[in-house]
């Protein structure tokens, strides 16, 4: 399966956009907005599968492609989820699980997160120069903006919890035990106390130590471990305004289910103090079975022993470390893989399975370093500025010269990308300016657009990049149309 050969269908948002960055568009009209951050949550449990790195990775990639199409600064935000169940049992009946941060110390999570998962955001970070900060659960729920909103959630507990837990109508808010730091995986029997100005007092029973309170507060007073759906609903309203920041949500394919209860419970809470974060859906990766490519499945399985295990998935697509080959080329082929799906709307809004992947991921297994250095950049363009490239019309494009840019070459090849169409161009020229006027001054106007007027055009990329993007620098590529290999 080759890019040629790669069919998807159209979906409902891939027939309303020409790109996945798009669906951001609307956010940046409307508000003033100076940077982007894309934010990307994972739990800690185990060494992550493929399905983990393509989201990880595609963060990334969108925000490379946002900050080179809107002209805004972009960074990924990760978000560590150390309150992850590392250990798990029953006692009467009752599910109780200990998280990461109760079981590992500090440097011990520090440590898990260079070994399964900072290599790849070096990496990303290297291939597309946006800037990345490491976040975990546990600094997250301390923080007086997280722990302020989850407070004003309280007021409407009755409300919040009928949407974050239809089936018994009771939010589960877990208090680990401040001794030992179990904590009931469903919070069936920790109750609201008191809830007053200076927080919420909780009442929690552990197996081993019995009853406790935790008194939360913005400040402080126990550690606050609410359940996935809780703790995005609580997340997404403590962004707060006037950092002229869009917070964007990169979650896997899967999370557009569980979206309608977060939204059921905005909606019951009413408004929050700010525009909430607009939501990316990246695809979901299936299994042999049809269903999405699971760690907790995975790990059900392992304990089950070998007879149990899918020999017919690669071992790489569970575990990445089983790849054949360098970290490098890993990395390649995934970045690859990336900028595949993100190359039309319709293969971006879709799930794949792991046969496809295994397919995909495969050509584009670099052999050597040389070829490493000779793969084609994908540059996304819309149509009006693609079809002029094509019919060889458009020979200049223009660029503001962020690092990313500045790493092509005269000689490197740019594969300009509009959904299914592709043009592959040699670059023969590059010229440094620094302002888009003095541009003008040398560049012919009707090479960069033969349908537009200079004072047009001006005013067309002005309205794109503000002045502080225009201070970085002009890039302009002469190029010429080459024939695929």
């Amino acid at each position: 399966m080759t890019v040629s050969t790669l069919s998807s269908p159209n979906t409902v948002l891939a027939n309303a956009v020409e790109d996945a960055v798009d669906v951001l568009r609307p956010r940046i009209v409307d508000c003033d907005i100076e940077s982007i951050g894309f934010s990307v949550g994972t739990q800690i449990n185990g060494h992550p599968h493929l399905g983990t790195h393509l989201v990880q990775s595609l963060a990334f990639l969108l925000a490379e492609r946002a900050r080179d199409e809107f002209g805004i600064d972009t960074s990924v935000d990760f978000c560590a989820l150390d309150n992850s169940p590392a250990q798990t049992f029953r006692v009467d009946g009752r599910r109780y699980q200990r998280a990461y941060a109760h079981t590992l110390n500090a440097d011990e999570i520090t440590a898990l997160l260079a070994r399964h998962y900072l290599p790849l955001f070096d990496a990303c970070r290297a291939r597309t120069n946006v800037p990345y900060a490491v976040t975990t659960y546990t600094q997250q729920q301390d923080t007086p903006a997280f722990r302020g909103e989850f407070l004003r959630t309280l007021e409407l507990l009755d409300a919040v919890g009928s949407w974050l837990s239809p089936n018994s109508g009771s939010a589960h808010i877990r208090l680990p035990c401040p001794v030992c730091g179990w904590a009931e995986k469903h919070a069936d029997r920790t109750r609201l106390l008191e809830l007053d100005e200076a927080g919420g007092l909780f009442e929690a029973f552990c197996f081993e130590h019995g009853r406790y309170e935790a008194d939360i507060t913005p400040l402080g007073g126990g550690y606050l471990d609410l359940a996935t759906l809780y703790r995005n609903v609580v997340k997404e309203r403590s962004y707060r305004p006037g950092d002229r920041t869009l917070h964007v949500m990169v979650k896997g394919g899967d999370w557009a289910f569980g979206c309608q209860l977060v939204d059921g419970a905005h909606a019951a809470l009413g408004l929050s103090c700010g525009p909430l974060p607009v939501r990316i859906f990246t695809p979901q990766i299936l299994g042999s079975d049809g269903g999405k490519l699971s760690k907790s499945l995975l790990r059900e399985t392992a304990e089950a022993g070998p007879a149990t295990r899918d020999e017919t998935t690669p071992a790489w697509l569970l575990d990445p470390s089983e790849w054949p080959g360098t970290q490098e080329d890993y990395v390649e082929a995934l970045t690859g893989l990336g900028e595949l799906v993100l190359s039309d709307p319709r293969h971006f809004f879709r799930s794949y399975t792991t046969t496809a992947l295994e397919a995909l991921m495969s050509t584009r297994r670099p052999a050597t370093h040389d070829s490493r250095a000779m793969r084609p950049r994908n540059m996304p363009i819309y149509r009006q500025y693609f079809d002029l490239i094509a019919s060889g019309e458009k020979t200049v494009e223009v660029r503001v010269a962020y690092e990313s840019m500045k790493r092509i070459r005269v000689g490197d090849r740019i594969n300009f990308t509009c959904r299914e169409s592709s043009c592959l161009t040699r670059v023969t020229r590059i010229g440094k300016y620094r302002t888009f006027e003095e541009m003008f001054g040398t560049e012919r106007v009707e090479s960069v657009n033969p349908r537009a007027t200079e004072a047009e055009q001006l005013e067309a990329i002005h309205a794109i990049f503000p002045p502080h993007k225009e201070g970085l620098g002009v890039l302009t590529f002469e190029i010429e149309r080459v024939d695929p290999e």
